[in-house]
């Protein structure tokens, strides 16, 4: 049976107790998760929206969910800093100060301020401890992909994919079912949310915010395609679709309930129904406000955000994004 008629099988049970078969289905689609051969959402021209979701996939992850069982975590030794803490020695901090300063030609550590130092390596530590579905540990990153886990406090959990050369800087988070395609930057403080889609060349920006859409299985999940742009503290959520080399600027919203006003092609840009919320190709989305032109809001002049396409990509948009081109 092929793997998306097994997941689609195992889904519709009812079970409450799981058998082998369930983990096997489950790890094979993992692992096609992370080597990129299967996807919650593919590209298909044929479509109105040039992307086909495929739901089995979300079906086999909520299917991981299911199965699990809650287990601790442990992560890497985390510094303490507090004084008094026992150390690896069992003694406190300041004991194993003595130690250092008793060594010979050890010289006391001050500060600016004059107060002694605790050399680092005397810092003591305690483990980290995570709490989570055995189903969904950290992933494994490949060798051989060139790709940058820079250290500092970054997640990715296992069954989602990192192409070629993908950049990771700390703290950032990518959830299970995501694709982020070669080359893409994934800044400080960014999520990659479970099943978003990321193309080529793609830059999310410290603070960013691109949401995943697990349910309902058949969402389109927010898609982000090549060369992109997307600014700090942006929010893409709700199955937004931005299209190859859009420039999102810093804080710029999209969500499925949130006009877009292009004042470039003087259209308004909404989700209809079953389709998402698209923004064109290379377009230039700002923060914009607009007039409420009736009622009590009218009356006190207030305005509701909206994004606003003030123009479309050219030399000199470019060459203000080849800065990520430096950092790597």
């Amino acid at each position: 049976m092929e793997l998306h008629t097994l997941i689609e099988d195992l889904y519709a049970r009812t079970a409450q107790e799981f058998g082998e078969e369930y983990f096997r289905a489950f790890d094979d689609l993992k692992t096609a998760l992370n080597e990129g051969r299967v996807r919650a959402a593919e590209p298909d021209p044929s479509l109105p929206t040039g992307w086909k979701v495929n739901a089995w996939v979300k079906k086999g992850i909520l299917l991981g969910f299911r199965i699990g069982r809650i287990v601790e975590m442990a992560g890497q030794p985390s510094p303490v800093s507090l004084r008094g803490t026992p150390s690896p020695k069992g003694r406190g901090l300041e004991s194993d100060y003595q130690d250092a300063e008793a060594k010979p030609g050890a010289k006391e550590r001050r500060s600016e301020t004059g107060a002694r130092e605790v050399p680092p390596r005397y810092i003591g530590a305690l483990p980290d401890q995570f709490r989570d579905k055995d189903t969904f540990p950290l992933k494994r990153i490949p060798d051989g992909q060139n790709i940058r886990v820079v250290p500092g406090g970054s997640s990715i959990r296992d069954g989602c994919y990192l192409g070629k050369g993908v950049v990771c800087m700390p703290p950032m988070y990518a959830n299970t079912g995501a694709y982020v395609d070669d080359e893409t930057m994934i800044d400080s403080h960014s999520l990659v949310g479970s099943c978003a889609q990321v193309g080529k060349r793609a830059h999310i920006s410290a603070a960013a915010q691109i949401g995943g859409v697990l349910e309902p299985v058949g969402a389109m999940p927010v898609i982000i395609e090549d060369d992109v742009l997307v600014g700090g503290n942006c929010g893409v959520y709700e199955g937004t679709l931005v299209r190859a080399g859009a420039v999102l600027a810093a804080g710029t919203i999209l969500t499925g309930s949130t006009p877009v006003y292009d004042l470039v092609r003087d259209a308004v840009y909404r989700r209809e129904g079953d389709q998402p919320l698209i923004i064109p190709a290379g377009a230039v989305v700002v923060p914009g406000s607009r007039a409420v032109h009736k009622g009590r809001g009218q009356e006190l002049g207030i305005s509701l955000y909206t994004p606003v396409i003030i123009k479309y990509r050219d030399e000199k948009t470019d060459q203000a994004t080849r800065l990520e081109e430096l950092l790597r």
